[in-house]
């Protein structure tokens, strides 16, 4: 029988929200362990449209604490994570004056509308209101209204049914795994007791002590409090503890990255954020040289079974042509699909008119130790959500606030070089290595600061990638040794932006799979087995259906 491990908050599940609490309680001093059955958000986390939104769609459900909450955390995500997130122009096309009105009049008292024109008077107040919530801590410039002459001069090749757009401004994050990523690192750092552990599996709780197995062997803990953090994998988790529980819904988000430069060019850096006819809300915009274009809105059962099916792929390449009608956008232009499920609560009605917001709802063991389940959040609110859900737990372990979180900068954000002092920053790190300034450019903008602790070992010099130069084996190698890697997709779709950004090609795969079977000591079978577990749209689509990752 092993040992009984004690610890203060036993955190079980690492997405962006059990993340976020990690890292606030162990900033406080409490001692959590954290336990990922995956790899750190691997699950609905990777599946989101990557925007660090204020939520403008939620004016239209009356949301306004969680609009308010969401513009507020926008814009101190855009001061604290500022190697990853950034301002996004964003833009929303108007086709007539006052179109809208009687549906957005409905769904603010919670009546079942379908909404599918947006006309310049609903979107004037909504854009205004919007202003208003997000005032605080603003960065960003205030919305403006565009008739279609100044219009074009933004974005060319609209379709001419739009008479004008209002255009306001969202946060964007390009690497949000790593994000996720770096908050435990910066837990650990704050307080050392703490632990993250990624692919680990549950295996029952008895008496107040949770059983789990983690790299081959048996552990046991025995937690003051429990935060399931499962996201859409809530009632699973709850299941596994021994009290079965049916507090989840779930709605699923399926997006791709295409490869279109006309598309490309015609945005001009920014985002269409779009209603179509059949009333859904989507959205395109630039995303690492390539088109990112989501996301449908469909209840599912089960998150385990959510992929982006070729008829999502079709539906959402047709909805580009409702707003680039000469802009063609087909099957073999795209280069990644991904998916993912909103952690909604349990409701009947319109997937579309269930809340966005977070709650805790609190459950217990048998044994009476408080399980905490957090239930809904999004990316952007993981801050204030991690917060209330910390204050909780304080509460009940008997502990006091020792620090905020609401100016705390996250990892590679911390000391990051504002647009003045880039350059400079760039230059020191170029005269002290044997880097080239725009490849220290590149690599500062994939890890922000986090770069100064990789650079020793790339300053011996670098080794291309054969199939993805802009990779480097000694990159790779560092990443594996020092950011809790386990397997090949670990190091291609959280630790890297290879498969997102739509560079994994088989070739690749194949490529960063020797290089990960150096690290860990993979024979030929391992190694092949880590590409075989790759995911069927993880590479690169070139036809219809996706095909596997192994190279031919």
């Amino acid at each position: 029988m092993t040992d009984i491990h004690e610890t203060d908050v036993l955190i079980i599940g690492g997405g962006i929200n059990g993340c976020g609490v990690f890292r606030d309680l162990s900033a406080q001093g409490v001692t959590c362990l954290l336990l990922e059955r995956n790899d750190f958000c691997a699950g609905a986390s990777a599946g989101s449209s990557r925007l660090m939104h204020g939520g403008l769609k939620y004016l239209e459900t009356g949301e306004f604490r969680l609009v308010r909450e969401s513009a507020e955390e926008r814009n101190r995500l855009l001061r604290n994570a500022a190697h990853y997130v950034s301002p996004l122009p964003s833009l929303v096309p108007v086709r007539s004056r006052f179109g809208g009105l009687w549906a957005s009049a409905a769904r603010f008292f919670g009546m079942n509308a379908r909404l599918d024109d947006r006309g310049g008077v609903i979107l004037r107040l909504g854009l205004t209101l919007y202003d208003l919530y997000g005032r605080r801590f603003r960065s960003m410039p205030r919305h403006r209204m565009l008739g279609r002459r100044r219009l074009d001069a933004l974005v060319a090749g609209l379709s001419p049914e739009i008479i004008g757009a209002g255009l306001y401004y969202e946060g964007r994050i390009s690497h949000a795994e790593r994000l996720g990523l770096e908050l435990l690192l910066d837990g650990e750092e704050m307080h050392p007791a703490s632990h993250a552990l990624n692919h680990v599996e549950i295996l029952g709780a008895e008496g107040g002590v949770i059983s789990y197995r983690h790299g081959g062997a048996v552990h046991r803990v025995r937690p003051r409090a429990i935060v399931n953090a499962g996201g859409a994998w809530i009632d699973v988790v709850n299941d596994a503890l021994g009290i079965p529980s049916r507090l989840m819904g779930g709605s699923k988000g399926a997006h791709l990255v295409v490869e279109n430069p006309a598309l490309l060019k015609a945005l001009n850096g920014h985002m269409i954020y779009f209603g179509t006819a059949d009333g859904r809300v989507n959205l395109l915009y630039p995303f690492m040289g390539r088109v990112l274009i989501g996301s449908t809105d469909h209840r599912i059962d089960h998150p385990d079974d959510a992929a982006c099916s070729d008829d999502e792929a079709d539906y959402l390449c047709a909805a580009v042509g409702e707003i680039f009608s000469a802009i063609p956008v087909t099957p073999e232009q795209i280069r990644h699909r991904f998916s993912g499920v909103r952690p909604l609560p349990r409701a009947d009605g319109d997937i579309g008119m269930v809340t966005r917001d977070h709650s805790i709802v609190e459950l217990e063991l048998d044994s009476g130790i408080p399980v905490l389940c957090l239930i809904g959040g999004k990316w952007t609110t993981f801050r204030g959500f991690s917060e209330q859900a910390a204050d909780r737990l304080l509460e009940l372990t008997g502990r006091p606030r020792l620090r905020k979180t609401d100016d705390m900068q996250i990892g590679g954000g911390r000391d990051y070089p504002d647009a003045a002092g880039r350059e400079a920053w760039i230059g020191r790190r170029a005269d002290s290595s044997s880097l080239a300034p725009v490849r220290v450019g590149m690599l500062l903008s994939r890890y922000g600061t986090r770069l100064d602790r990789m650079l020793p070992e790339l300053t011996g010099g670098e080794t291309p990638l054969v199939h993805l130069p802009d990779y480097s084996r000694e990159e790779l190698e560092w990443l594996c040794r020092n950011e809790r890697v386990i397997t090949l997709a670990d190091l291609l779709l959280r630790r890297t932006g290879i498969a997102i950004s739509g560079d994994l090609t088989p070739e690749v795969a194949e490529e960063v799979a020797g290089i990960a079977a150096q690290v860990f000591g993979w024979d030929a079978a391992g190694k092949q087995a880590e590409i075989d577990a790759l995911s069927p749209g993880a590479c690169r689509v070139e036809a219809e259906p996706p095909v596997a990752c192994v190279p031919r």
